[in-house]
Parts: C-alpha cells; sequence; structure tokens
C-alpha cells in the first residue's frame, strides 16, 4: 500500500482528550478538558428550544448567518474599539479551532515560520505543520510567564510569516501587558508580520488584569487575524461556533478557505446564540466574578492541601508542580492521579516545547460542588501516590 501522509508523522492524539476517555474509564472528576458541568444561559436554551420548531435547519450562508453575524459585529465594536463590517471582515467557523486553523492557511505557505510562544495550546504546532510551515517556539518564563525581548525578536529576525498570541493563554493563565502588546507590534511591524490571535478567553479576566485586544492597539487592525468561539463566554462547547476578524482582504481569503474546510457553522446554533452575543455588559460582569469565584475557591483548597500552583491570570487553568512525587513522566502521574486518586488532569510536557515534566494542568470551570470533591479527592494525594 502507499505510504501515508509524512506530514502527520509526529503527531499523536491529543493528550487533552486522551485525559478525558482517562477520566471517564476511571470515575474520575474530570479536570483535564476545559468544559464546565453547568448549563448555558437560560435564554440562550430557551431560544435554541424554539429554533428547534423553525425554519433554520439548512445551510446557513457558508461564513455565517447574517443575523449572527450582526449581532457579533455589534458586541465586538463595541469592546475592540472599531467599526466592524459584519459582512467585509467576519467568517464564522466551526469552533476557534477551525478559527485558527483557516487563519493559519489564509497567511502561511509551504516553508514560512510561525512564532509560537511556548508553553501553549496543542493545536498550534499541529496547525503549522499541517499549513506546511514551521514553527519558531519563543519560552514564556514562570512564575508570571514573561518573555526575554530579545529572544523574541530572534525569533522574528528569522522573518517569520506570523506570530500566535494566545490571551489570555491557554494553559499558563497569563494575560499580557499593554507594555508586552505594544512590544510584539513594534516587532510585528518592524519584521513585517502578522499575529493571529486565540482570544476566546477574552471575558475570563481576573482583576487588576485587563485583556487588550492586539488588532486594537495603533497600526495593528490591518496585519491581525482575530480568533476566537463563544464556547468559553457561554458554556456552549459542544457547540462549536467560532469566528475570525480581520480586514476585508485577509477575509476574503479566509473565506475560500473555511468553505473548503467545513462548509459553514450549525445554521441552528447560530440562530439560538444570537440571544448571547446581545446580552448586555452586565452579563459580563457577572462572569467574570463567578469565575473570580471558583478561583479562589479552588486556589484556597490547594494551598490547605500545601500543593504549589501558579496563579491564573485569566482563563480557568492552573498548573501544580509535582516534583515533590518523583515521577519521570508526567503523563504517568497523570494516569495514577485518575486511577488512584480520581482526578483528571493534563501533563504539562503536552504544552511545552521545552522538557517540562513537573506540572500537569487542571482547570476549575466546574460547579462548587464539583470543585471540592475535586479538593476532596486531592486531600489523599501523597497517601495515594
Amino acid at each position: 500500500m502507499p505510504e501515508l501522509s509524512k506530514r502527520t508523522e509526529t503527531f499523536t492524539d491529543s493528550v487533552i482528550r486522551r485525559m478525558t476517555r482517562i477520566s471517564l474509564q476511571y470515575g474520575a472528576v474530570n479536570l483535564s478538558q476545559g468544559f464546565p458541568d453547568f448549563e448555558p444561559p437560560r435564554e440562550i436554551l430557551e431560544r435554541l428550544a424554539q429554533v428547534s420548531g423553525e425554519d433554520f435547519h439548512q445551510y446557513s450562508i457558508t461564513w455565517g448567518a447574517q443575523n449572527f453575524r450582526e449581532a457579533l459585529a455589534e458586541k465586538q465594536s463595541r469592546r475592540m474599539g472599531r467599526t466592524i463590517d459584519p459582512n467585509r471582515e467576519i467568517v464564522v467557523t466551526c469552533g476557534s479551532t477551525e478559527a485558527m486553523m483557516a487563519a493559519m492557511m489564509t497567511v502561511a505557505n509551504p516553508g514560512d515560520r510561525v512564532i509560537v510562544f511556548s508553553p501553549f495550546y496543542e493545536n498550534y504546532g499541529a496547525d503549522a505543520v499541517l499549513s506546511g510551515a514551521e514553527p519558531v517556539y519563543v519560552p514564556l518564563v514562570p512564575p508570571e510567564f514573561s518573555f526575554d525581548p530579545d529572544r523574541l525578536e530572534d525569533a522574528f529576525r528569522q522573518r517569520p510569516k506570523a506570530l500566535i498570541l494566545c490571551n489570555p493563554s491557554n494553559p499558563c493563565g497569563k494575560v499580557f501587558t499593554r507594555e508586552e502588546l505594544m512590544l510584539i507590534a513594534d516587532l510585528a511591524e518592524k519584521y513585517d508580520t502578522f499575529v493571529i490571535t486565540d482570544e476566546v478567553y477574552e471575558h475570563i479576566v481576573y482583576e487588576p488584569n485587563e485583556h487588550i485586544y492586539f488588532a486594537s492597539l495603533p497600526g495593528m487592525w490591518e496585519r491581525t487575524i482575530s480568533c476566537s468561539s463563544l464556547s468559553k463566554t457561554y458554556s456552549i462547547t459542544g457547540w462549536r461556533l467560532g469566528y475570525i476578524i480581520a480586514p476585508a482582504d485577509i477575509v476574503d481569503t479566509a473565506k475560500k478557505v473555511h468553505d473548503f474546510l467545513t462548509v459553514g457553522a450549525a445554521a441552528p446554533l447560530q440562530e439560538a446564540a444570537v440571544t448571547g452575543l446581545r446580552f448586555g455588559d452586565e452579563y459580563y460582569r457577572d462572569l467574570r466574578r463567578r469565575y473570580t469565584e471558583k478561583r479562589n475557591l479552588f486556589l484556597k483548597g490547594l494551598d490547605d492541601i500545601g500543593i504549589a500552583h501558579t496563579v491564573p491570570q485569566g482563563a480557568y487553568y492552573v498548573l501544580l508542580d509535582i516534583s515533590e512525587f518523583g515521577y519521570d513522566s508526567d503523563l504517568e502521574f497523570c494516569e495514577a492521579l485518575a486511577r488512584d486518586v480520581g482526578v483528571g488532569a493534563v501533563p504539562g510536557s503536552s504544552f511545552f516545547r521545552e522538557p517540562v515534566n513537573h506540572l500537569i494542568r487542571l482547570h476549575f470551570a466546574k460547579k462548587e460542588d464539583t470543585l471540592c470533591e475535586a479538593l476532596n479527592r486531592l486531600e489523599n494525594i501523597r497517601k495515594m501516590l
């Protein structure tokens, strides 16, 4: 038989999704894959029930239903500080995963380089490889996960086609400061580089930190491809509704890539989600308050147990230091944690380019009862491992 594609030779299955399967196998509290165990807003669910009896069961416009794009443009125009054209500057995608892939394929040619900060969400390296591009990794240094400006410029000197910016960052919870973003912006302009942003946690930011849209910085709209989704903001990760916002000439190409990747996002779900896009500012203030409470509860519980951890500035992930347990493999540790302690986590090595095996990732996008149950199980970690 002919050989299979060489571009996939370095791929494994998603470690994050694998840890969900292992959590299910052992009945562990799943704090690995980042999805909530609480319902989306009632108004969205009520609209979904109505939509099932209406005429939204066929294809919508390939790059997104008209009213969805209009509602999204209205919401993001207020937040990004510019008027976004719903017809020329938006592509609705099947989740932010497709948005990032479509963005990468829009700008990158085989042989191009793409800068990726490490640690990184596991898809970014794969996106680069599938696009025929070569990732150039720049480390974020704990505990603040800041970057060395000289090392970043060294990466830019390799003339990359794009830089991927996850802000707030998965897995480390970093929120980039205005000063850091301006430094990236200056380098992107100096070396004529695109910036592809993943801003899916844009509304989950903890005081006093502030999320700043990279496209809103002076001169950056023209070279920024902003990717995000509704998954985390409205607790609808299974709906797979994402989007790209970018200048019209970039979106023209992204529309073509998207059309041949997936044709279009689910029409009934777009219709139901319009309700969420039209929520007022109070919803987003309440979202921040609720996640702040979850973060405080979970981090206090970890402190009481005595496990060293990071303090996220945004998103809903925390990295735990497992050095004391003496495991050479963080994957083996996570498998034992699910099996013997009953808590699902993700090995940190799946996020780092560097040889990091002493960190694991947990998330706290769960009901209070779920978090308390996980903490109760973690109290026995030193006895069980």
